[in-house]
């Protein structure tokens, strides 16, 4: 803790707020990270927010090859000291939101595994431009909030289910790996974090129509407080009479609420509005 402060401190290093900056300094917590991470040295690791570096020397011990991304360049100075004489390690200062697929391959390779301590404001953005993505990403370990991490992994009829739950669940393997005290951060935030583990898993599910599967995890959750049928008929334009009876289908109410229905049932009912759709 006190060698990451002052070498911050002696290179006059401003946290900027609007990037949400909290560094991680625990030396256990760094390895738990890792160790939690599954990298090995057969692994190319993209880290997602570098920071003063420390989580990306520790990923470097295992690593094969880290790739840092950074957007604040006040950090450049901090980082070429913490992480001085560490060969396997790029650090690019660049936004990987604003990468396309072909440039970040391009950079680093077709397969990778990714792990960040990520700014609280770009949690869910930038998990889903992995997930949604077509790159080859084995497994995202991921800092966030504790109350995202909740979400994650949350079960149907809970307050936490709803579209980014499915969305991550439909196509991958969640885990909430362990919960992160707000003082192991300098400086310390407002709220605790987890460490989340998601493994892809792409045939998880057999989609009749991926497409329309993504529009109805959006769209069931859309209006919480509206039937299903209801969220379905403003989403699809079909009459309550088959919405119905899709539902009937699936021995669910007529008046089911969408958070009621699991990942796999929200999968059926895609196929069925998937073949009414033609």
């Amino acid at each position: 803790m006190a060698e990451i402060k002052e070498i911050l401190q002696k290179n006059n290093f401003r946290f900027n707020k609007a990037l949400g900056q909290n560094f991680i300094t625990d030396s256990n917590l760094l390895r738990a990270i890792v160790k939690d991470s599954g990298v090995t040295k057969d692994d190319t690791v993209v880290e997602i927010g570098a920071g003063a570096g420390t989580l990306t020397a520790a990923l470097c011990e295992n690593a094969k090859k880290v790739f840092a991304f950074e957007v604040d360049g006040n950090l450049k100075p901090i980082l070429n000291e913490t992480l001085a004489g560490v060969e396997n390690c790029e650090v690019v200062f660049k936004d990987v939101l604003r990468m396309k697929d072909e440039e970040l391959a391009a950079k680093v390779g077709e397969n990778f595994k990714v792990v960040a301590n990520l700014p609280y404001y770009i949690t869910t953005p930038l998990m889903m431009r992995f997930i949604e993505s077509d790159l080859n990403v084995s497994t995202l370990t991921l800092m966030m909030q504790k109350e995202v991490a909740e979400r994650l992994v949350a079960k149907e009829n809970t307050p936490e289910y709803g579209a980014v739950t499915v969305a991550v669940q439909a196509v991958a393997d969640v885990s909430v790996t362990r919960i992160i005290d707000r003082r192991l951060f300098y400086p310390v935030p407002n709220v605790d974090s987890a460490l989340v583990h998601i493994v892809s898993n792409p045939n998880k599910y057999n989609f009749a129509n991926f497409e329309t599967f993504k529009k109805v995890a959006k769209s069931v959750f859309l209006m919480r407080r509206k039937t299903l049928a209801n969220n379905l008929i403003s989403a699809f334009s079909l009459p309550r009479e088959t919405c119905e009876k899709i539902l009937k289908n699936m021995n669910l109410s007529p008046l089911v609420r969408g958070e009621a229905l699991s990942v796999e049932q929200l999968v059926e009912l895609s196929g069925e509005i998937n073949e009414i759709l033609g």
